[in-house]
């Protein structure tokens, strides 16, 4: 006899009304239906406004179903007993003044635990979070993976059945991503069942099974060696060589019939709409991974198109041999914390640099401090010539920058932010206009125009920063995490324009979580514990990652690196 469902789903539906008055209603989900037995993990994942997070929020009982049935426990969801149901929304739902003892007892007590009584259970949730030498420290203090962390820890206090994870990796680095899952598997238990809600289809391919949304109908149901499947034939790679690894990324990616491609550690990777392999010698046909099934179910069949938004980018590879940005002994310190210790490198124009580490590492801070917005405790820099310590102003003037956190106006439309930023740029009349025309075209804003900007799904908020971040085509381009919560055809759009953007002569800035992105650049720093503990080109982190043999890709030298300078302080304490 087959196991009773833990959730259950029937035909659920639900529509919202437009954003604006007049606007068409908006149907979240057509039709949904699923089940998910004791013990099982489902995979969440679809493009960009596909309907997750509203299918997450009636499955917690937070919103109430047009039509359709929604069981949890045999019970309608309306009689639920929150205490059997852990919820973890997207943004985590802290409070960042408080700290991670507080907020955790908080939710403790909200769910029916009292602290005081059940000491092992807070023992055991500090303990598997790594948090308990943290618990005076406020939450909004914490790095990205720690934050994420507590989250779950908030979510799931009072040891619930089903655990409903809303992108609980977004924004983490591939370490924290790592025990981010294992502490999901630590804490639900034999019994317990998980809903994983992700963008990261590589996340998502752990669990048993996957549900596929896209305009809020599912496209597929089953497990991810399914999902891949749909990829089958049509994958395609062939050895890469030294020279310019990103171009050929690029030349591949605008012949018609390829719906994308990637650079995986030495080979190039193609997905075809045929089975027939790119033109060019050397391709040979390779298995499908579920990313390259998620690209093909998503796929509207359109060819990639020169990128609009590096169109308007004057050509600036005149003077290649001077470094457009340059960091030179830059230290950062808060108090007794050293942030950021003796960073050196330089970016020359037409270049993508990319700083990696975990969350913590002290990346964000070099990237803040060559932006202007922190000031070194030692060491300087330059950017576009003009020196920080001195010409901070100058230096803005000459660089987009988009940050880790979306920091346009929630309360304005995507419309009066554009307008706003170009305006903040000089930017006035037809060319104030052209400007906001080829921006909204290139990144598909037209339909949010008259959408708050605060209410934009994550990955369309990304776009929107992309787009203000270049509006004035600067000759400097700082991007942090450009692509954390976008899906992965948004994120090959991404890539796309900022490849073209620095074929253009403007020097790139990026940080990024997702080696494949990595790869892109043309020489990359790790930093960790604060300190850069290599550089090179990601063919040179490869290569020296592990002693006496190459890693075959970038996150496998990402970790042996990081390993081994952890390794470091415990044989010197020996």
């Amino acid at each position: 006899m087959a196991e009773a469902p833990l959730l259950r789903l029937e035909g659920v539906s639900k529509r919202f009304k437009g954003a604006r008055r007049g606007a068409a209603p908006v149907d979240a989900l057509r039709g949904v239906s699923l089940s998910l037995a004791p013990g099982r993990k489902l995979g969440l994942v679809g493009p960009d406004a596909g309907g997750k997070t509203t299918l997450m929020r009636i499955m917690a009982g937070l919103v109430e179903a047009d039509a359709g049935a929604v069981e949890l426990f045999g019970q309608p969801v309306s009689e639920l007993d929150r205490n059997l149901v852990g919820y973890m929304p997207q943004s985590g739902a802290l409070y960042a003044e408080l700290t991670v003892r507080q907020n955790l007892e908080l939710y403790a007590r909200l769910r029916g635990v009292e602290p005081l009584e059940q000491p092992d259970r807070m023992e055991q949730l500090y303990r598997l979070t790594g948090l308990a030498a943290f618990t005076e420290r406020p939450a909004g203090k914490l790095s990205g993976g720690m934050r994420q962390k507590l989250a779950m820890a908030c979510a799931v206090v009072a040891a619930p059945r089903l655990m409903l994870l809303d992108e609980p990796s977004v924004g983490v680095d591939p370490v924290s991503r790592r025990e981010i899952w294992q502490l999901a598997l630590d804490l639900a238990g034999e019994t317990s069942s998980i809903v994983w809600t992700t963008n990261i289809i590589e996340d998502a391919a752990r669990c048993d099974e996957l549900l596929l949304l896209h305009e809020g109908a599912v496209l597929y149901a089953g497990p991810p060696d399914g999902l891949a499947g749909h990829a089958a034939g049509q994958c395609f790679s062939r050895p890469l060589s030294d020279d310019g690894p990103r171009q050929a990324l690029q030349a591949l990616q605008l012949q018609a019939g390829v719906i994308g491609g990637r650079i995986a550690g030495p080979r190039l990777h193609a997905l075809t709409r045929t089975s027939s392999p790119p033109s060019g010698p050397g391709w040979q046909a390779v298995a499908p991974s579920a990313d390259d099934g998620f690209s093909v179910m998503l796929d509207r069949g359109e060819d990639l198109q020169p990128s609009q938004l590096a169109e308007a980018f004057p050509l600036r590879l005149d003077q290649a041999d001077q470094p457009a940005i340059a960091a030179i002994g830059m230290t950062k310190r808060y108090g007794d914390f050293t942030a950021a210790q003796d960073i050196s490198f330089t970016v020359h124009p037409g270049e993508i640099f990319g700083l990696l580490g975990p969350n913590g590492a002290g990346k964000s801070t070099t990237f803040r401090m060559l932006c202007g917005l922190a000031r070194p405790s030692a060491g300087r820099g330059t950017v576009a010539g003009r020196d920080l310590s001195g010409g901070r102003a100058a230096a803005r003037e000459a660089m987009g920058y988009m940050p880790q956190r979306f920091s346009l106006y929630g309360d304005l439309s995507v419309a009066a932010n554009l307008r706003f930023v170009a305006g903040s740029y000089g930017l006035k009349g037809p060319a104030a206009r052209a400007a906001i025309e080829r921006v909204v075209a290139a990144l598909d804003l037209g339909p949010h125009w008259q959408a708050m900007s605060g209410l934009l799904p994550l990955g369309v908020k990304q776009r929107l920063a992309l787009g203000a971040a270049v509006m004035h085509t600067p000759p400097v381009l700082f991007l942090d995490e450009p692509t954390s919560g976008v899906d992965p055809l948004v994120r090959r759009e991404f890539w796309h324009h900022i490849n073209a953007i620095a074929a253009r002569g403007t020097a790139v800035l990026v940080t990024t979580h997702f080696m494949d992105e990595a790869e892109n650049c043309d020489r990359l720093l790790l930093i960790n514990q604060s300190e850069a503990i290599a550089t090179g080109t990601p063919r040179d982190l490869r290569r020296n990652a592990l002693p006496g043999l190459a890693a075959d890709t970038l996150e496998e030298a990402f970790f042996a690196l990081i390993e081994a300078q952890r390794q470091v302080p415990a044989e010197v304490a020996a």
